[in-house]
């Protein structure tokens, strides 16, 4: 086996091993649009123009995944969204 196939492979399980989860962020009919950008950047550093096309697809689509990454990193986020009253689970 060469070096650049076995490092390829040690990226591979490292990959597989790094499990990465979602924030989702579910329409609701009480926050308005300039309340939820305003959480999204506040709490997950979206710019204002991605916050803002997160609130879009969840409007029209119902749901939106807004912030990737590590549980731990996603759990006190999620928390945060839920306690500004949004919908929101970590998948």
């Amino acid at each position: 086996m060469s070096t650049i196939e076995k490092i390829q492979e040690e990226l591979d399980v490292l990959t597989a091993s790094t499990r990465k989860h979602e924030i989702i962020l579910y329409n609701d009919d009480v926050n308005t649009f300039d309340f939820v950008i305003d959480s999204l950047i506040s709490v997950c550093e979206h710019t204002p123009e991605q916050a803002e096309q997160c609130t879009v697809l969840v409007h029209y689509k119902g749901k939106c995944a807004v912030k990737t990454g590590e549980y731990k990193d996603l759990e006190p986020r999620c928390t945060k969204l839920l306690d500004l009253g949004l919908s929101a689970e970590i998948v």
